[in-house]
């Protein structure tokens, strides 16, 4: 039996919340971490994090305003699972439309890092952006299909499969970008001295990151194919994740990746909370480890161990600790 719509997205608004929270948690630590760095790391991903938070936040609000109106200020009129049914309601347009934003910048961040990693490949470049392109515009065109529907009408059979697409794409670019990041580095590291015993922890950001947003979206679209009201569910937790998702990344090399005990890695972290609460300068004597590091989205030059040479890691890396 099918999970009823009234208690999917009651249910949605619940998840979404508790995620949030967590977001908005990560999402301070993270910035705390950003600030302390230089170059692209502060110039890019301050910014991206800031615009994710604040779409989740809009999305957040649109999803508090649905529920109030269907669950208190029109119940007596048409009812809960009337007023969710209607799929071209302006808030629900809306919400769908900030989605589709969420999921595309994040799309986009991923192809930056997978094309910065691979010597700043065109090639790269120019695949990630078409797919990227694409993918907006079918998600933005069944947007625009739903608000020419009448109310309480289904989902016509074009944009069901423009739909079908988007998810698909979107997860497409998640595992692509993810396997290709992580062979990279599997290349670049695996003569250097020291290369295999810290490729582990590096393969765990990578590939933990990338399949908590791939699996996502893989529930959202088979949900959808199967026609269950679950779907309702994961297009509200999708855009938390999201953020979860890129501030994961940063805190786990930050604390994680980088040969750190589990006590180590507690005071560290115990360390920037004290030091943020007191108001301290979080480079004080009582807080400065030395840190191993660890390269993960930045350009590097092959490695010429083989070859007798050199190698020399470029700057400007995207998660250089």
């Amino acid at each position: 039996m099918g999970i009823p719509l009234d208690t999917a997205s009651f249910l949605a608004l619940f998840l979404e919340t508790l995620l949030y929270g967590v977001f908005f948690t990560l999402y301070w630590l993270t910035i705390f971490v950003l600030f302390n760095k230089t170059g692209i790391q502060r110039q890019l991903l301050v910014p991206v994090a800031t615009i994710l938070l604040c779409i989740a936040t809009a999305h957040l609000i649109i999803d508090f305003v649905r529920a109030l109106e269907a669950f208190i200020f029109k119940v007596d009129t048409i009812g809960a699972d009337t007023y969710y049914s209607d799929l071209a309601s302006p808030l629900d347009l809306a919400s769908k439309a900030l989605y589709i934003t969420q999921t595309t910048l994040a799309d986009g961040v991923v192809v930056w890092r997978c094309h910065v990693l691979n010597h700043k490949s065109r090639f790269v470049a120019i695949l990630g952006c078409i797919v990227l392109v694409v993918n907006a515009a079918t998600g933005y065109y069944v947007v625009w299909s739903l608000s020419r529907a009448y109310a309480l009408s289904k989902v016509s059979a074009a944009a069901s499969g423009c739909i079908t697409t988007f998810y698909t794409l979107t997860m497409f670019v998640s595992v692509v970008c993810t396997i290709s990041i992580a062979w990279r580095i599997y290349q670049t590291r695996r003569f250097m001295p020291g290369g295999l015993a810290t490729l582990l922890p590096v393969f765990i950001v990578v590939i933990e990151s990338g399949a908590l947003y791939a699996t996502s979206v893989l529930a959202l679209l088979i949900s959808f194919l199967v026609g269950s009201n679950g779907e309702y569910i994961m297009l509200a937790v999708i855009p938390p994740i999201v953020g979860i998702t890129f501030c994961l990344i940063i805190l786990q090399v930050q604390f994680h990746v980088g040969g750190h005990s589990s006590s180590e890695q507690s005071s560290e972290i115990g360390g920037i909370l004290t030091n943020l609460f007191r108001g301290r300068n979080t480079r004080d004597h009582n807080f400065n480890m030395q840190r191993v590091a660890v390269h993960i989205t930045e350009e590097i030059v092959q490695s010429d161990n083989m070859s007798g040479k050199d190698s020399q890691p470029s700057s400007g890396g995207v998660f250089q600790l």
